[in-house]
């Protein structure tokens, strides 16, 4: 299996729009001025080598990169791009796709030479796009995925069985597919600081620390198992969440249950078209000057959206009163379809 990930794939969107750009300090996010606050969505390389990141606040990726040009960030435009790059792929004769974002997906193939298949996507990817890609070749998904960042950019890596302790055994926990820094300090507070550590790791430590599904995944991803199989079942979402970011902050009580109002509502207009209904509420909240807590509720089944609402409203008693906030979220938590996660490899929460 093949893991495609297209190259800085919002900045060179907006380079293929803006030639000229080609080869400077690109930042793409917020309404593109670096004086607003907002985060950055990507960076193009020449940014990144200053030390720009998605996520990063905008007005810190200014001070790390003044000559940088930033633009607004266009989900239209990448959407359009997007759909371009998975037909491509889906073109290429007797292959299965399974699409896992706007720049990323699985492709799964029986050949004997993948090497020379991941070429062929690249250069069908290229022809159609203009845009490049890096293939990573694995046994598992998560080897394919691990792969990919070893060949960037432009390259094509293989990972296997056979060398996957040898290439990530002495790496950090945190260069794994799904372990972020919590998880990774978690992991720590046991002694398990590489990879080959969590591949070793007792699994009743782990099931203790991390829960009866999550804790045998860690110790599988230290071994760089998973599925082995590609399917082109279309993902289901877990929930949907809307946020906004404010130019000033919200210090007024009326002003910040008004923002949860509104974005409630937009994220139930999301959830309406599904059909499924919600069981929990989460609220995000960024505080002045950038400290982001979240605040969630398990809620009976439902589908009414004075519930949803209520429920928002009440999440609002958690939040530190008189403190300036900075953002707000709210994200909704669906019902599942029968099935709908089978095969599939759990990942981060949207927060």
């Amino acid at each position: 299996m093949l893991h495609v990930d297209l190259d800085q794939f919002i900045a060179a969107v907006e380079v293929l729009r803006r030639p000229e750009l080609a080869g400077r300090q690109v930042v793409v996010g917020g309404r593109g001025d670096p004086t607003e606050r907002g985060v950055v969505a990507t960076a193009s390389y020449e940014a990144r080598a200053l030390g720009v990141g998605s996520g990063m606040p905008l007005r810190t990726a200014f001070r790390k990169a003044p000559e940088a040009v930033f633009l607004p960030h266009d989900r239209a435009a990448y959407e359009a791009a997007s759909e371009v790059v998975m037909n491509a792929l889906r073109s290429v004769p007797d292959v299965t796709v399974q699409e896992l974002g706007w720049d990323e997906a699985f492709v799964g193939a029986r050949t004997a030479d993948p090497e020379a298949l991941a070429r062929r996507i690249q250069e069908t990817v290229l022809a159609a796009t203009r845009l490049h890609c890096t293939v990573g070749i694995g046994d598992t998904t998560v080897r394919a995925k691990v792969a990919t960042g070893f060949g960037k950019p432009r390259g094509v890596y293989r990972l296997t069985r056979d060398t996957w302790l040898e290439v990530m055994g002495e790496r950090p926990t945190r260069d794994l597919w799904g372990v972020g820094p919590r998880v990774s300090a978690r992991l720590d507070g046991h002694g398990i600081r590489t990879v080959a550590e969590l591949a070793r790791a007792d699994p009743e430590v782990l099931v203790a620390e991390f829960g009866p599904r999550m804790g045998p995944w860690y110790g599988q991803l230290g071994r760089g198992e998973g599925t082995a199989e590609v399917t082109d079942t279309p993902w289901v979402a877990r929930g949907h969440s809307r946020e906004e970011t404010f130019q000033e902050d919200l210090t007024d009580r009326a002003r910040v249950e008004d923002a949860v109002r509104r974005l409630t509502a937009a994220v139930l207009e999301d959830v309406t078209r599904e059909g499924r209904p919600v069981v929990r509420v989460t609220l995000k909240v960024r505080y002045r000057p950038f400290l982001t807590k979240t605040y969630g509720r398990k809620i009976p089944v439902t589908l009414d959206p004075a519930t949803v609402h209520e429920v928002a409203q009440d999440l609002l008693d958690r939040v530190e009163a008189g403190r300036p906030v900075r953002l707000l979220g709210v994200h909704l938590e669906m019902t599942m379809p029968a099935g709908a996660r089978e095969r599939t490899t759990p990942t981060r929460s949207a927060w």
